[in-house]
């Protein structure tokens, strides 16, 4: 653990999900290849071309931008459009979108958080408020981390995704905190240290990723293992 700056009493942990409570890459992987075992059952989307699902998903992205704050949202009407191209009926094109996303849903939020890492958020717990404040679109109600958070934010029902400060303006203006008594920790310099600290909140970088990072900003404190914050209990 290194600590880049002091930081004041805080309230509220704040914690990402994917990547920080745990390994979200086979996750995500299952969940894709969940939704396209169901679209390769329409006959029509299995005759396209083995892109067609990413030109559909860039297309949406181009045209309604807006919608890459809300992945969730994105990937529907993405999922939307690809069937309208195809010449199904309104009410086929509804069906298959849903079913599709549907099987992407469940898949995603087949996780399991390791019983240390539960362990750990359930003795904070007792001393701090915990949220958690993400980009992505996992149902935490629907695995172990059920009844973990305070509340859960999530971009773009809640607010602009991270780095935007939206997130954290809200998480203060719901827990009625200053920004300075929120601690939040994730694994990506560019959106969680970068959020937290346009937010004016503290920081934690969990550097367990071995990715290059735009952002050149500091975290108020780095660490290697989300086992770390014991000290904080």
């Amino acid at each position: 653990m290194r600590f880049n700056k002091a930081i004041s009493p805080v309230k509220v942990l704040s914690f990402d999900l994917d990547d920080t409570l745990y390994n979200n890459h086979p996750i995500i992987l299952n969940a894709i290849q969940a939704m396209q075992s169901y679209l390769q059952s329409v006959p029509e989307w299995a005759d396209q071309q083995g892109d067609y699902w990413l030109k559909c998903r860039r297309h949406i992205g181009e045209t309604q931008p807006h919608l890459k704050d809300d992945v969730t949202n994105w990937r529907k009407v993405a999922l939307e459009y690809g069937m309208s191209q195809l010449g199904l009926e309104n009410k086929e094109i509804a069906r298959h979108s849903v079913n599709a996303y549907q099987a992407f849903a469940d898949a995603r939020s087949n996780i399991t958080v390791a019983q240390s890492v539960l362990s750990l958020l359930l003795a904070l717990k007792k001393k701090y408020t915990l949220i958690a404040i993400t980009n992505g679109n996992v149902e935490v109600d629907k695995f172990n981390l059920a009844g973990v958070f305070e509340r859960v934010y999530l971009a773009g029902p809640d607010g602009a995704a991270k780095p935007d400060a939206a997130l954290f303006e809200r998480a203060c203006q719901d827990l009625k905190v200053s920004p300075s008594e929120i601690l939040h920790i994730g694994d990506s310099l560019d959106t969680d240290v970068r959020g937290a600290n346009l937010a004016g909140c503290h920081s934690v970088w969990l550097d367990n990723q071995q990715t290059t990072y735009a952002y050149k900003g500091l975290a108020d404190i780095e660490i290697q293992d989300i086992h770390q914050l014991a000290c904080l209990k």
